[in-house]
């Protein structure tokens, strides 16, 4: 499995502010990763060099090119959403449609003809006249029509409620998602997308501080919930983290095995919301 996204000792600097510092990663074909931080992490400008749109030091390779010095050519095979709301009110369908067609080699306005008409959507329709969810399905067809290798998403279903989101993520993973291509999601509502990812990145003041296969972190993190007798014993296995929840102790641990923690409380496989406040709150104290 070779990799899509290959980065080495990336840093990006603006002025003494270091929003990108040193990092390494590779993200592989065919899997969906979830890039999860705080505001100000370093998400946006991670993703701003991998797409081309900034330059930055150190090796960084997407499809085996450079995005910044070749990003006529890696954009052929990329396709980015930063958020559903983002068409042009004014626009027509069928305009937009024309527009794609003119500027994206890879999109197949038959396909998206296809998607829309088991829609409701009409093409002499301007996006300000339909509702959210109706935007969200021409989104989706759009999405789908294109054949690209890498779908970028930076928080693409702000503003939808919780009945379109849950639409989206699932018509992407019906329709778009298979081996051949590659899905990068940045999102603050981790819980609704942490079933879908096969990868999470954890970037926190502009470093990655978890790289980590889904499938892997039942392994390395387990979550302990105790009395305070309980949570007493624990502590001497150097938890990362921890927190009261309704009188008891909620203490997160890394490469301690669950049979060391028997006994103890109630022991379970931390979510990633979770675990990503337990890396990044513990980090810090």
């Amino acid at each position: 499995m070779g990799s899509l996204v290959c980065a080495r000792n990336v840093s990006k600097k603006f002025g003494d502010l270091r929003a990108v510092d040193d990092v390494s990663f590779d993200i592989a074909k065919g899997r969906i990763t979830g890039l999860i931080g705080p505001n100000g992490a370093g998400k946006t400008t991670l993703l701003k060099a991998v797409l081309g749109l900034t330059d930055c030091q150190g090796s960084l390779s997407v499809l085996g090119l450079d995005p910044f010095r070749q990003r006529k050519e890696l954009m052929k095979n990329i396709c980015f959403i930063a958020d559903v709301a983002v068409l042009p009110r004014w626009i027509k369908v069928s305009q937009l449609l024309d527009f794609l067609q003119s500027v994206h080699q890879n999109f197949s306005r038959g396909r998206a003809e296809e998607l829309l008409a088991q829609t409701s959507i009409k093409k002499t329709s301007k996006v300000r006249e339909l509702s959210k969810g109706m935007v969200t399905q021409l989104h989706l067809s759009i999405i789908t029509a294109i054949d690209a290798k890498l779908l970028v998403l930076d928080e693409p279903t702000i503003g939808l409620d919780i009945i379109f989101r849950k639409e989206f993520y699932g018509n992407l993973l019906s329709d778009y998602f298979d081996e051949e291509r590659t899905i990068i999601i940045t999102t603050h509502q981790v819980e609704e997308i942490e079933n879908l990812l096969t990868d999470v990145m954890f970037i926190n003041n502009g470093k990655i501080v978890l790289d980590s296969p889904t499938e892997d972190l039942p392994e390395r993190y387990v979550e302990l919930m105790a009395s305070a007798d309980g949570a007493d014993k624990a502590r001497q296995f150097k938890p990362i983290y921890e927190r009261d929840v309704f009188g008891k102790k909620v203490m997160t641990f890394e490469g301690v095995s669950r049979e060391q923690l028997r006994g103890l409380g109630e022991l379970r496989t931390p979510d990633i919301a979770d675990l990503f406040v337990a890396k990044v709150k513990g980090a810090a104290a």
